[in-house]
């Protein structure tokens, strides 16, 4: 039998898997208070422009929802050499907005005894380097473990390149780096990692002798009604999905929908979702309603650090959640990038109000600063429509 073929994809895997490390407190961009925000018209001519502009997304998707009431911006389409729009119900990959997945599941576990925040990687995980033993579930949640970057580990990339769409055994991933020192002392500054939040689930299956996709399924997707959210293994999209591409100037764009395999990335980027779902998590997730007030009052103790990539306003982070304090007010929430994806999802801190923007390319401060500079400015405007009062 021939060898299999894969998809060839142009670019680099460091960029491609890249959740590139963010330290200190990032700034909204300078220019951001001088675009207008104030009519719908504005808010769906600056998502066409980034479509149409050098890089930008061949969609992009944005659903802003106050109390019962849902306005839905689109722009582009969801499959190149189609005239078909993106809709709320199209699957996409959420890239690392799946971070605070993890983190509603290990909360819930918080306030059911299972799991304490100062618990560590010793106590729970032995199994694990015994350098990495002190580090706590809390340092985990707000990346300030110190733990290595699995997917930056040269043996990963090399293996994902030979064939992107391998099957990696997801409880296994840290073992990439087993042998890497703490990249800090924990505790001692903000790092952003991917290997946190494998490490948080790999916790909680350990006090709760479950798979993780299952806890899930009990803690987050059944409570908030989430009927389009999984966390598969392999490659495949559920139908109908948005196509993710990489948009790289003066090339067509290339389809990344299939490219990769979900088990190399598990909790720390693999759900699948939509728009739809997104939306019902995030009002959930940011308003309290999955956690106890007390351990809310935990998850609400920022640090300095920024979401992957940045998002609108000033960063700061909590326990998988991050602050973005705008020229409009506060929204919780996440951000993430993936191959031929960038996701915001945000809401108020009651609950009540929520964004979701989704795009069909990768931006982030590595492969497209530029383009990353004008999304910020974007998502800030639809912040400001999200809060503005009616």
């Amino acid at each position: 039998m021939p060898a299999p073929s894969f998809p060839q994809v142009r670019l680099p895997l460091v960029a491609l898997l890249a959740a590139a490390c963010t330290a200190g407190l990032v700034q909204a961009p300078a220019h951001a208070a001088d675009v207008p925000a104030g009519d719908d018209r504005t808010l769906q001519r600056q998502l066409r422009e980034l479509t149409t502009a050098p890089g930008g997304p061949p969609g992009a998707i944005a659903v802003l929802k106050r109390g019962h009431r849902t306005e839905v911006y689109r722009a582009g389409v969801a499959k190149t050499g189609t005239d078909r729009p993106i809709r709320a119900t199209d699957h996409m990959r959420i890239a690392s907005t799946a971070k605070a997945y993890s983190g509603a599941v290990a909360l819930h576990l918080v306030d059911c005894g299972k799991l304490r925040l100062n618990d560590t990687i010793g106590k729970v995980l032995p199994r694990l380097p015994r350098a990495w033993h002190r580090v706590t579930l809390r340092q985990l949640l707000n990346h300030t473990s110190g733990l290595p970057d699995f997917s930056a580990n040269p043996r990963f990339l090399e293996l994902v390149t030979e064939n992107p769409r391998r099957h990696f055994d997801s409880r296994r991933l840290l073992d990439f780096v087993a042998q890497e020192p703490l990249v800090f002392r924990p505790g001692a500054r903000y790092t952003y990692s991917n290997s946190d939040n494998i490490a948080v689930a790999l916790m909680a299956e350990a006090v709760t002798d479950r798979p993780y996709e299952e806890l899930l399924a009990e803690f987050v997707y059944r409570p908030l009604g989430l009927r389009s959210t999984s966390l598969p293994q392999g490659y495949r999209m559920p139908r109908p999905y948005m196509h993710g591409y990489d948009v790289t100037p003066s090339n067509p764009p290339e389809d990344l929908s299939e490219v990769l395999s979900a088990s190399g990335v598990w909790a720390s980027g693999g759900i699948i979702s939509t728009p739809k779902d997104m939306t019902a998590f995030i009002r959930g997730y940011a308003g309290g309603k999955l956690i106890s007030d007390r351990t809310r009052r935990q998850q609400l103790k920022w640090v300095n650090g920024a979401s992957e990539p940045a998002g609108p306003g000033k960063n700061k982070a909590g326990l998988a959640l991050f602050r973005y304090t705008t020229r409009c007010g506060v929204v919780y929430g996440h951000t993430g990038n993936f191959p031929g994806y960038t996701q915001l999802i945000a809401a108020s801190p009651n609950g009540k109000r929520s964004l979701t923007l989704s795009l069909t390319t990768q931006i982030n401060k590595t492969n497209k600063p530029d383009l990353l500079k004008r999304l910020r400015t974007v998502e800030e405007n639809l912040v400001c429509a999200l809060l503005r009062k009616r």
